[in-house]
């Protein structure tokens, strides 16, 4: 993601591109500094299906920090790593295709075993299913929508049941899933999302075989389920305002002998996002705005500025900037002006009204009960006629 950034002169990359990548290198060196011995990367590497060379090698590098270092590295197909055409490569298939060691890379459902340095361990693999699967089929084409998601519900389940017959109960296994599980709350994901969500049953995931179901492709951080503990991680930076009070993070992952899971999530330092709302309806909307910003902790910070005024007021954006100047990046100032009293009280123009008047019609617009709405009235009546 590049947005609410600017050209690094110096490296004439995106800013915000720092920023992601500054979040990827705080879990590379977490992993070398904590004996860890498997890497999960549940999908979504980039914002989109084609990213740049620059954006691939950045993301390469760090891969390749860890796989250097003896760190194995499992990565799932997501949405966001998937071609648009049959044939096409996925955005990181090219691990597999140069055979990197230490690199597994999963495009389907299977189950792979991977070495550790302290054993083997199980990966039971659910990237992505896309609904083009089943419609190329042609007793599906028919289907209505909700009906095919049924069918691609069954078919999941039947998948990862198959590769649950097919484990070793000797050895650990965990589920690694790209998808919306059932009860699963969303973040920012909505607004840049490749692709119509499949909601997968929370009883695909409620399966004790595993140890331990890692969950990627919404990025808000939560746990939905508990026995396995079934948990997305979430994305590792904010993309958005809608994600301005999200914790970002990993999730670390302990396994004793008897394959018992205890995890803890362990935050980074992603970028703040910050919004400043200041109402001013009666006020030099310039001096509220200036006082708010002084209430707030602006410093390295992507900043949105909404301030609430009358028309007839004017803002002094160059001085509201200079006020922000030590922001990292200004996403907006809004100006939200109050509607019109003649749009809030109707047709009836306020020169033909008397106060009272205009109180009354103003209560009835916003629905104020009856009973307050005349006692209100009352009170009004009293300090008018003091």
């Amino acid at each position: 993601m590049e947005n609410y950034g600017r050209v690094d002169p110096a490296s004439g990359l995106s800013t915000r591109l720092g920023d992601f990548l500054s979040v990827f290198d705080q879990v590379v060196d977490y992993a070398l500094a904590n004996d860890v011995d498997l890497i999960v990367f549940a999908g979504d590497a980039y914002k989109t299906r084609d990213p740049s060379p620059t954006q691939q090698r950045e993301f390469a590098r760090r891969i390749r920090r860890l796989a250097e270092a003896g760190l194995p590295v499992f990565m799932l197909v997501g949405n966001h790593d998937l071609p648009n055409a049959v044939g096409r490569a996925h955005s990181v298939e090219i691990f597999d295709t140069l055979g990197v060691p230490r690199v597994f890379v999963a495009r389907r459902p299977a189950t792979l075993r991977i070495e550790t340095r302290r054993g083997t361990i199980q990966v039971v693999a659910l990237p992505w299913l896309v609904r083009s699967n089943l419609l190329s089929k042609d007793e599906y084409r028919s289907l209505p929508l909700d009906k095919l998601d049924v069918r691609l519900a069954e078919i999941i389940a039947d998948t990862v049941a198959k590769e649950v017959d097919d484990l070793d109960r000797s050895l650990p296994a965990i589920l690694v899933a790209h998808g919306s599980i059932e009860g699963a709350t969303y973040g920012s994901e909505r607004s840049v999302m490749l692709g119509q969500d499949i909601t997968i049953p929370k009883s695909i995931i409620n399966n004790t075989a595993f140890a331990y179901v890692a969950l990627g492709h919404i990025h808000r951080h939560q746990v939905v389920n508990e026995n396995p503990p079934a948990v997305y991680a979430g994305s590792l930076e904010r993309i958005d305002f809608g994600e301005e009070h999200d914790s970002k993070g990993f999730v670390i992952i302990d396994l004793d002998d008897s394959f018992k899971a205890t995890w803890h999530f362990v935050p980074v330092k992603a970028r703040r996002f910050l919004t400043i709302r200041v109402q001013a309806d009666y006020d030099d909307p310039t001096d509220r705005a200036l006082q708010a910003i002084a209430r707030h902790d602006v410093h390295d910070a992507v900043v949105k500025l909404i301030v609430q005024a009358r028309t007839d007021v004017s803002l002094r954006e160059d001085e509201i900037r200079r006020a922000l100047a030590d922001a990292y990046y200004i996403a907006a100032i809004v100006r939200e002006t109050e509607r019109s009293v003649r749009s809030r009280l109707g047709d009836l123009a306020v020169e033909q009204m008397t106060p009272l008047d205009a109180l009354e019609a103003y209560l009835k617009v916003k629905g104020v009960p009856e009973k307050r709405a005349r006692a209100l009235l009352e009170h009004a009546q009293q300090l008018m006629t003091r």
